[in-house]
């Protein structure tokens, strides 16, 4: 029985805790919903209205309410705003990102969806269509970070079964049948001739999707962890790797173009970054290939008026009186300065317009902006640096340099050190 199945599901995960479920009253969510109920687990309801089909649409999400509300659970939902582009993509980057901020305000880290069996065949033809390799074969997962999908061994036919059995009472989305829809031509279309060659062809694509996972861990484990100096064929493997982790839609030519990306830009000191999705980026320079994400930048203040040492985010700055013998400076890369000071009356920040520096051996100032281009500072970088001033003028750059009016000439009056708290 699927009851079981789900039981189980969660015993092998040892999930617990409040659980979310991404309902969208359909036959799937409804079978899942009402079995999570039946096994009396700690549920929320989340329900994303696209709002794509209009009337429709809020009849759909009355439906998931009502029903809810029949069985005590608990329910929410939002409406997606009109300026998000009506397209499978980006539909799907919504709803996951809605799906991760009910797990936050329900303090959850358990996102149930109800993929199925059929949705799983579906994906890996899908995934074949467009040519994304045989990472591609592995098909939909069935844990990712807080995702968690048990009805992914479950036929739709035994979901409608359930369905019929219990006289529950799903939404029927009209647009499940435009097949304008890429996957809603292959459920309807090109499935149904397929079984006309293979009358089991979702099992048939299912076991092909198993051998892919174990195939693919096979081959993960003989890989290097250096995108950069990896051979490229290990560099394809690793880029759709990474694609995966972060869940970002992928085909064959994405996979060249970041390939072609690294290649042109690995020798290059200061780096440059290509986007992978609105909030990723990968960059790539000389040293290092990673993934970077979109920030707010901070603008916290901290006033350092006397000796001492001082919290500033996840670090600690130390302002202290130089004592003892001076056997070599600390390098521009190192977290610790030997300084000349005469009064102690700064601010420590990050970078802010207009900033300006006096580099170290330079007679006169210029923007921090091009002192930082110089010094080859990754651009995702420089707003990160921990910034030592004196108003609009940069005295030190923790881990970069030196402003040279604070140099030593004789012996040092104090010593600066940043490190982790």
């Amino acid at each position: 029985m699927i009851i079981d199945r789900v039981k189980n599901f969660i015993e092998k995960y040892n999930l617990s805790g409040t659980f979310i479920i991404a309902f969208s009253g359909g036959y799937d969510s409804m079978c899942l919903l009402d079995i999570l109920h039946k096994l009396k687990a700690d549920i929320v309801a989340v329900h994303l209205n696209h709002n794509w089909r209009g009337e429709e649409s809020l009849k759909d999400a009355q439906n998931c309410e009502n029903f809810a509300k029949s069985r005590n659970i608990k329910y929410y939902s939002e409406i997606l705003p009109d300026s998000v582009e009506k397209t499978e993509t980006a539909a799907r980057e919504a709803r996951y990102e809605f799906f991760k901020r009910c797990a936050e305000k329900f303090n959850s880290n358990v996102v149930f969806t109800a993929h199925n069996f059929d949705d799983n065949a579906e994906t890996v033809l899908y995934r074949i269509i467009k040519g994304t390799g045989t990472i591609g074969l592995q098909g939909i997962n069935e844990q990712r970070g807080i995702f968690y999908r048990p009805l992914l061994k479950t036929t739709r036919c035994e979901i409608e079964e359930y369905i019929k059995e219990n006289k529950l009472t799903p939404n029927v989305d009209s647009s499940n049948f435009n097949t304008k829809y890429k996957r809603n031509l292959i459920r309807n279309k090109i499935i149904p001739l397929l079984k006309e060659i293979n009358p089991n062809v979702t099992g048939a694509i299912n076991s092909l999707s198993e051998l892919a996972v174990d195939d693919n861990c096979l081959i993960n484990s003989y890989l290097p962890e250096n995108l950069l100096n990896a051979a490229p064929q290990e560099q394809k493997r690793l880029i759709y790797k990474t694609l995966c982790k972060y869940n970002i839609e992928y085909d064959h030519k994405k996979i060249e173009n970041i390939q072609n990306f690294i290649e042109i830009n690995k020798t290059s000191k200061s780096g440059k970054k290509i986007s992978l999705n609105t909030n990723l980026w990968l960059f790539v320079n000389n040293s290092k290939a990673e993934i970077i994400t979109k920030e707010e930048k901070n603008t916290l203040k901290l006033e350092i008026k006397h000796c001492g040492e001082y919290k500033f985010e996840d670090f600690i700055f130390t302002i202290e009186p130089f004592a003892g013998e001076i056997n070599s400076f600390p390098e521009d890369k190192e977290f610790k300065a030997y300084v000349s000071l005469s009064k102690i009356d700064f601010t420590l920040r990050h970078r802010s317009n207009g900033d300006k520096i006096q580099p170290l051996g330079m007679p006169g100032t210029q923007k921090l902006k091009k002192y930082l281009n110089e010094k080859k500072i990754p651009a995702h970088n420089k707003d990160k640096l921990i910034l030592l001033c004196e108003d609009n003028e940069i005295l030190w750059i923790a881990g970069v340099g030196l402003n040279d009016k604070i140099k030593v000439v004789n012996k040092p009056t104090h010593v600066l050190t940043l490190k982790r708290g």
